[in-house]
């Protein structure tokens, strides 16, 4: 009898590394590339919006975090440079679809813009080569610079309890003062792009 139950004991626990392997998978296929979800703790204090963009009181919000480096095109880039603008940091992947379906509208609202103090940003991530992120910039006229991240390591350095980005694609938005003001977790249409940018070019 006792030689019979071992191999239970062991098909059973194989049964759970193989369920916990495969719920780690999921997890981490839905944070790559999709829609995403938003969520926190309480001492996020963000405010979750119907059109999927959460935004922090003035009050309340977080510096963003140090983030230079070199862009897709060889060129050094730093997000700090920009502080007096609001800028708009978008985390994108050329192998992203959802990317691919809103990178017209932030070229768009980049274009329409960029006399209003706003600067668009991105951070190229999970491409291993610059040519795969420049063929992207080139077939879908993305006028503003991206940083090259292709490990990801940018995306960890937002503060803990801030609003981050969680998933490809994110967009984060800072204020004037440096500070992150807002957040979408997935693709943004035109409209809720738009709604995201237009209160802090009101800000004062």
């Amino acid at each position: 009898m006792s030689a019979c139950r071992a191999p239970r004991r062991l098909t059973s626990r194989r049964r759970v590394a193989l369920l916990a392997a495969g719920a780690a998978a999921a997890a981490l296929t839905l944070s790559a590339c999709g829609d995403g979800a938003s969520g926190g703790s309480a001492q996020t204090r963000f405010v979750q919006g119907k059109n999927g963009v959460d935004t922090v009181k003035k009050s309340e919000r977080q510096p963003a975090p140090e983030l230079s480096g070199e862009s897709t095109t060889g060129k050094k880039l730093d997000v700090a440079d920009y502080k007096g603008k609001v800028v708009i940091l978008n985390v994108w992947g050329s192998w992203c679809g959802p990317c691919i379906a809103e990178a017209p509208n932030f070229s768009k609202v980049a274009n329409e813009t960029k006399d209003k103090g706003v600067q668009f940003l991105g951070i190229n991530t999970r491409d291993s080569e610059k040519s795969q992120a420049t063929s992207f910039e080139e077939e879908h006229k993305v006028p503003y610079p991206s940083l090259f991240d292709p490990t990801g390591r940018l995306m960890l350095r937002f503060p803990k309890g801030s609003l981050n980005p969680q998933s490809i694609p994110s967009t984060i938005a800072i204020d004037r003062q440096g500070k992150i003001a807002a957040r979408s977790i997935g693709p943004l249409a035109e409209d809720d792009l738009r709604k995201m940018v237009e209160p802090l070019i009101a800000e004062k």
